[in-house]
């Protein structure tokens, strides 16, 4: 493999960044950020040579620079790269892919080349299918950054300085049972807290004077703060819309081909089949290319217009045969039964923190989709953003492993790995975390009024998992791996 280098010096780098792209674009690690010049599998480097674990990256589904994806692309590349308005094996090959991996009538394709043009066009389609034109969306929901889709995305129009909600959009709470509008410990053992939220989508589509034309939602809400609804909660809405006379549209692109472990598309645990489907992301392993399956009765509607639906790089020879080669390697290579194996065993692990820290107050998640949510108070389920804040840090500074935080208040720790995460990774992860949250409590004891700082020497763990502290090796059941090789090399 050829070692990757930088052109010029980080310095440098961030003066240019600095005068000539704009402010609003942000970096991960704002004061201290990573140049990343190669990455490979679950691990990214810097321009020094460090290696770091990727648990954040879920653009790189397969893994980064995965051989057989380079492979495609750059075989296809070399041959033909044009527009989709000539016939090409690639593209057809792709569309009966994704409809022969849908459910129920999902069977008609249209490419684009990310995701919010895919759900852009996805309102384009249920408003043309219902001749409607309001939408209701989940509180705290993103589904991209274009003038259209940022209309139905609270997690950006809520921001200081984010436009105003348009009128013909409908906010229904997010189906949080941990810290949502329905709480669990509010509640009986038993309340269906999926029909509680439910009922609030009800009350929106009663009022609407013009009638809905979409309800669209995230099949797990991930910028929200990795969310999973409750049992039930889908199902009602969708029939809810549907009697109604919208249309349901399932946005997959976060979290869509098999990372959920149990089934390959995020809505399928809840019984449900949507109207439309997006999706992108994933499916080009960081190359931009998304789509949307919808019905063909949707498709006809959409045809009636007369007007031609052209996209000149969506669904372009290249873009194709890399989709095409992720989906050959997520089956070849078995990856979503790893995510299933994997992630039960992180999720399991995980939810051990929230008996030894009292930081952590909700584990949450399924196959490589997992939220740790830090809380100041577990009583209250205040959150706790500062806390969540230094663990991102610190996990990068002292363990090298990336991570982030999200939710409405940036409290929660979020997972969304590759899909080639090995138990080994998450037993790293695992470790990292515990040093970071006994970090934490023991500055907590030092001053409670002070914000934590960032140290950069690691401190022991009392923990089953980490017998002797941080400095001794550690008697992980998988792989017996010697942490104290990690911790210097670190």
């Amino acid at each position: 493999m050829v070692d990757a280098c930088e052109t010029m010096p980080k310095a440098d780098t961030i003066k240019l960044r600095n005068k000539h792209i704009g402010k609003s674009c942000q970096l991960f690690y704002r004061s201290d950020p990573l140049k990343i010049v190669r990455g490979q599998g679950q691990y990214m480097y810097d321009e020094q040579g460090a290696r770091y674990l990727d648990c954040i990256n879920n653009v790189a589904h397969v893994g980064h620079c995965h051989p057989k994806v380079v492979e495609a692309g750059t075989r296809q590349l070399a041959t033909l790269s044009t527009n989709n308005r000539f016939l090409h094996d690639e593209l057809v090959q792709c569309a009966q892919t994704l409809a022969e991996k849908m459910p129920g009538n999902l069977s008609v394709c249209y490419f684009v080349n990310s995701g919010s043009e895919a759900n852009d066009l996805a309102l384009r389609l249920a408003r043309q299918h219902t001749g409607r034109h309001e939408v209701i969306t989940l509180d705290h929901a993103y589904h991209g950054h274009v003038s259209a889709v940022m209309d139905i995305s609270p997690y950006k129009f809520n921001q200081p300085g984010g436009d105003p909600k348009p009128d013909f959009v409908h906010v229904a709470p997010c189906p949080d049972v941990y810290r949502g509008k329905y709480r669990d410990c509010d509640y009986p053992d038993g309340t269906d807290l999926g029909q509680l939220y439910a009922d609030e989508v009800q009350r929106l589509l009663d009022r609407s004077p013009a009638g809905v034309a979409a309800f669209i939602a995230e099949s797990l809400q991930s910028c929200g703060g990795q969310i999973i609804p409750p049992a039930g909660y889908f199902q009602k809405v969708y029939d809810a819309v549907r009697k109604a006379g919208g249309v349901t549209i399932a946005d997959e692109v976060q979290v869509g081909f098999g990372r959920i472990g149990t089934h390959y598309w995020a809505f399928e645990p809840h019984g449900i089949v949507p109207d439309i489907v997006t999706v992108a992301k994933p499916m080009g392993n960081g190359h931009p290319v998304g789509a949307v399956v919808t019905t063909p009765e949707i498709a006809e509607s959409f045809a009636a217009t007369g007007v031609c639906y052209f996209n000149t790089y969506g669904g372009n020879p290249v873009s194709c045969a890399i989709a095409n080669a992720v989906m050959r390697v997520i089956d070849e290579e078995r990856l979503q039964e790893n995510a299933l194996r994997v992630g039960r065993y992180l999720l399991e692990q995980s939810r051990a923190l929230a008996y030894e820290y009292q930081l952590v107050g909700d584990v949450r998640g399924t196959g490589l989709f997992v939220g740790i949510e830090l809380v100041a108070d577990r009583q209250r389920r205040l959150p706790a953003t500062r806390a969540a804040k230094a663990v991102v840090e610190r996990m990068k500074t002292v363990h090298r492993i990336l991570v982030s935080s999200d939710g409405p208040d940036d409290n929660v720790v979020k997972l969304k790995p590759p899909m080639v995460f090995t138990a080994e990774n998450a037993d790293e992860f695992l470790y990292a975390i515990r040093e970071c949250l006994t970090y934490l409590e023991q500055q907590q004891q030092q001053s409670s009024a002070a914000a934590p700082e960032v140290a950069n020497t690691p401190v022991r763990v009392t923990h089953p998992l980490a017998t002797g502290g941080i400095l001794q090796p550690s008697p992980i059941s998988r792989g017996q791996r010697d942490t104290s090789t990690l911790i210097k090399s670190i």
